[in-house]
């Protein structure tokens, strides 16, 4: 039997997990699979065949630790899905400038090194909204993210000024068809098609997260959503095991949110085939 660590959190208990339901699936064609925290030290890489990153959605309070971990799977004899240097790139939301560069609609974006309340309040003119969001470059289940309008962004400036201190962020405008329609995610294993949902807010948010009360559908994707998703996979600097690209209506065309590669939860719940498309999809690519 051979065996499969899944790179978690040292405790899910408040969060909606759903990779043990890969786990008789992988059983039942010769893996064992265990779910590993990605903080623990005494972990002897070598006795895994393969290291999975998962369930890790605390790594952006520790990024250093982090990839210090994932370098030290990499320098094991176990294979590391997805590989650190698909990690490297997708670690920071700059990946979107990459994307944007290869001819890719992404939500339009300003990058920020250091927080200035007068360029901050410039982002107001410059989208031409009465909303905008502001959130980090690395982050997780909407951690530090922030939708403002010109009153509260100056009420708020001194706390934001302080989280953002030592944090590289991003300013978007806020997209209305987040709250109206919501937000897609297409699924795909080592480049195939999976599923897809529609993340939608409760009322009165804009975080589309279950953990923030979010409320998901499984949907049928139409052609530009696929078109859309493929051309991302395309522009990925190396293959992947699985990838979750996160789109959203933004003047009657679908921009890319995100594309998720490190821990996007892949909602297994969703879909009951999912499970042995991963499956599948793991045992061709490994």
């Amino acid at each position: 039997m051979k065996r499969c660590a899944f790179l978690s959190m040292d405790s899910l208990e408040d969060f909606f997990a759903y990779d043990q339901m890969l786990f008789e699936p992988l059983k039942a064609v010769g893996w064992l699979a265990e779910e590993v925290s990605w903080r623990k030290m005494d972990v002897d890489w070598n006795v895994y065949d393969v290291v999975v990153v998962r369930t890790t959605w605390d790594y952006q309070d520790d990024v250093e630790a982090f990839m210090a971990c994932l370098q030290r799977i990499q320098a094991s004899s176990a294979q590391l899905q997805n590989g650190l240097k698909i990690v490297e790139w997708n670690i920071s939301k700059r990946y979107l400038s990459d994307l944007q560069n290869q001819g890719i609609n992404i939500v339009p974006t300003l990058w920020f090194k250091a927080f200035v309340l007068t360029e901050l309040q410039a982002g107001f003119s410059h989208f031409d909204t009465s909303e905008i969001v502001l959130k980090p470059l690395v982050s997780a289940n909407a951690d530090h993210t922030y939708r403002l309008t010109p009153e509260n962004l100056k009420v708020q400036a001194d706390g934001l000024k302080d989280v953002f201190a030592h944090r590289e962020f991003m300013l978007q405008p806020f997209l209305p068809g987040i709250v109206d329609e919501g937000e897609y995610s297409l699924f795909y294993f080592a480049g195939h098609y999976s599923h897809s949902i529609l993340k939608q807010p409760r009322a009165g948010d804009f975080r589309v997260q279950e953990e923030h009360g979010g409320q998901l559908k499984s949907i049928q994707p139409n052609e530009e959503m696929l078109t859309t998703a493929r051309h991302c996979l395309a522009a990925l600097p190396a293959d992947v095991l699985y990838a979750r690209i996160d789109l959203v209506r933004h003047k009657n065309e679908f921009a890319v949110m995100e594309i998720e590669l490190i821990e996007p939860s892949l909602y297994f719940n969703m879909d009951p085939e999912s499970p042995q498309r991963f499956v599948d999809a793991f045992i061709d690519m490994i």
